[in-house]
């Protein structure tokens, strides 16, 4: 299974940008799909995820409001729209795939494939 994220780049403080991860190898219908980030300096953050089973989205208090997590299964692809973008957005952005249990979404250790990482940078 490979995760390709892509979508990232610079944006000034109050734009928009939207991420994309692609899936091959498997269905992404069988993956719960998540989205973390490290900002330079922090340990890796939890942003994001959309269930494997109804889809419903869970979101850090962070980002809740601002951004928004969504799948396409028939395109295999799952998205992260960020928009109102804070300059303590700044990070790498990974798409990870898995099926933890509600109570351990936020735990990245449970996820069992990941991409590559982009970069999003909000400047002022």
């Amino acid at each position: 299974v490979q995760l390709q994220a892509s979508g990232g780049g610079s944006v000034q403080a109050g734009g928009s940008l939207r991420l994309s991860c692609v899936v091959s190898g498997a269905t992404l219908r069988s993956y719960g799909m998540a989205w973390f980030r490290r900002a330079p300096g922090r340990e890796r953050e939890f942003v994001a995820t959309i269930r494997q089973s109804g889809g419903r989205t869970y979101y850090s208090d962070s980002v809740k409001g601002r951004f928004t997590i969504s799948r396409d299964n028939a395109a295999n692809t799952v998205y992260l729209q960020m928009n109102s973008l804070k300059l303590e957005d700044t990070a790498v952005y990974s798409c990870a795939a898995g099926n933890p249990i509600l109570s351990s979404i936020r735990d990245a250790n449970l996820y069992h494939y990941w991409g590559q990482g982009t970069q999003v940078t909000v400047s002022s």
